[in-house]
């Protein structure tokens, strides 16, 4: 008798958390280049 042979799922849930990562980073690399620009923007309006 033979079994059968069950297939790997579709999509994977590694995918789903890469691509939360790479959200993530984008969205901290944006604070961070907001946050950076009214630095300088409240430095030099002194």
């Amino acid at each position: 008798m033979s079994t059968a042979k069950r297939k790997a799922p579709a999509m994977k849930q590694k995918q789903k958390e890469e691509v939360n990562v790479k959200a993530l980073a984008w969205i901290g690399s944006v604070v961070v280049v907001i946050i950076a620009a009214v630095t300088v923007l409240l430095i030099l309006n002194q």
